[in-house]
This record gives C-alpha cells, sequence and structure tokens, in this order.
C-alpha cells in the first residue's frame, strides 16, 4: 500500500475522532468547539493533496457555497453559529461533488434525530404539534452530531470508492466548448 494511501486513512480515522469530539462537545454543551474546526481545517490541506477527488478550488467553493447557505439557517435561527461554521469546514472535504449529497445526508440524520426525540417525549411531541411549535420547547436537536456523521460517512465511503469521483476539467479551451456548441460532441 502506498504511503500516501494510509495517509489518507490516517487522516480519515483523524477526522472521524475529531468528529466525535464535535459531536459529544455538542451533545453535552451545545458547543461546537473553535479548536475542534481548527484541526479539521488543519486536516484538510493534506487530504487536498492527496485524495484523487478532491480539489482545492472546488473545495473553496463547496465550503462558500455551505458557508452563506448555513449563515442563512443561522440568521433565521434554525441551526445555531457552530452548526454553520461546522458544515462549511466539512464541506471543504466533500468538495462540489459531494455537497448535495452531504445536506442530504446530514438533514436525513437529523431528522432520524429529531423522530427519535419525540419518540423519547411524546407528550413534548404532542404540545409542540398542538401548539404549532410555539413557546420554549428547551435546546433542540444538536445538528453537530448529524453534520459530524454525514462528514465521517462522506470521507469513508470516499476512501472505500463508493462515491463517484468526478474529474474537474482545468485544460478546457475556448475551442473545446465551441465544438460542443457546434456540434454537440464533448471536449
Amino acid at each position: 500500500m502506498p504511503i500516501a494511501e494510509i495517509v489518507q486513512y490516517v487522516i480519515g480515522a483523524a477526522f472521524c475522532a475529531v468528529a466525535a469530539w464535535i459531536a459529544i462537545s455538542d451533545i453535552r454543551h451545545r458547543r461546537i468547539p473553535n479548536l475542534a474546526l481548527l484541526v479539521l481545517l488543519a486536516l484538510f490541506l493534506p487530504w487536498c493533496f492527496l485524495a484523487g477527488g478532491v480539489h482545492f478550488g472546488p473545495a473553496i467553493a463547496a465550503a462558500a457555497i455551505a458557508l452563506v447557505v448555513t449563515m442563512a439557517l443561522w440568521l433565521t435561527r434554525i441551526i445555531g453559529a457552530g452548526d454553520s461554521k461546522m458544515f462549511a469546514t466539512v464541506a471543504l472535504f466533500m468538495g462540489l461533488d459531494n455537497l448535495p449529497a452531504m445536506a442530504l445526508l446530514t438533514v436525513l440524520i437529523g431528522g432520524v434525530m429529531a423522530l427519535a426525540s419525540f419518540a423519547s417525549r411524546p407528550r413534548r411531541a404532542l404540545a409542540m404539534i398542538t401548539l404549532r411549535g410555539k413557546g420554549d420547547w428547551g435546546r433542540g436537536i444538536p445538528y453537530g452530531v448529524a453534520i459530524a456523521l454525514a462528514g465521517a460517512i462522506g470521507i469513508w465511503s470516499s476512501l472505500l470508492g463508493l462515491t463517484p469521483q468526478i474529474a474537474w476539467r482545468h485544460d478546457v479551451t475556448v475551442e473545446d466548448m465551441q465544438a460542443l456548441i457546434d456540434d454537440g460532441r464533448t471536449p
């Protein structure tokens, strides 16, 4: 096994360890430590250069899109600021290609967590439904857990070859685009 591949697995394991730290902190304290996010950022640089399907430019674009969308969710008090920063950080690892899948997986995991919360406290769920969500219902769902799980699944899916790797073509020229328009062939 090449050293680059071994390092990728080490980074994947480190990502999962930091994601677990974040998830536990979010469950216990409803806070996502900035230090943990900085550790993830530090892991991203070697990941970017070693992972074949993640390129720096599209990864930065994915993080920017994620940050804009999640900051809007934070402004409307749907998620916390830590959740927003974490989602953008994890989006770096996923890149543009896998960002929609990561978002969907995060929402699905969060939905399962919400259903489990309602099932564990049926009176609270009934009161929330009856009052149509008005009132103070406590701390809500620790979405850092859903983001951490989605990120870990995304990282290991990539490492194990379970996600398609779409190559970003940086060498497309004007002539290639003109040929595509003229006769429908791919460059």
